[in-house]
């Protein structure tokens, strides 16, 4: 999976390219036809799969660090009492990824075949 280094050298190399095409990328919509493997039809014109997609971080899983400060308050359980206190830096999964039939906005790189999956669109 491409990191956002990758993501933002592919936005750069895409701006460059329809700055020396003289015209913007194309942006399109497409359906989440299977999630693994990956496919996308666009425009229901084409279906893109995995050697076609970059995909953001808006549209997949990724771990993120928290920090949390959270204390229950005593409780009595089973004749015992009790109190749990979480605190510090945690890594929690953000579950993210695209499912089946979700609507996407597509940035299509100038000259080239790859798609960047920019985010979800609500319907």
């Amino acid at each position: 999976m491409p990191d956002a280094a990758e993501l933002v050298k592919s936005i750069k190399r895409a701006a460059v390219e329809a700055v020396e095409a003289g015209k913007p990328v194309e942006v399109c919509f497409g359906t989440v036809e299977s999630v693994s493997p990956i496919k996308i039809k666009v425009e229901q014109k084409m279906t893109l799969g995995a050697a076609q997609l970059v995909l953001s971080r808006n549209v997949t899983n990724y771990k993120a660090k928290i920090t949390i400060g959270w204390e229950t308050e005593e409780s009595e359980t089973i004749g015992e009492t009790h109190n749990h206190t979480l605190s510090g830096q945690k890594e929690i999964t953000v579950h993210n990824g695209l499912a089946k039939g979700e609507k996407v906005i597509l940035i299509q790189q100038q000259k080239g075949q790859k798609y960047i999956v920019w985010d979800r669109v609500e319907t």
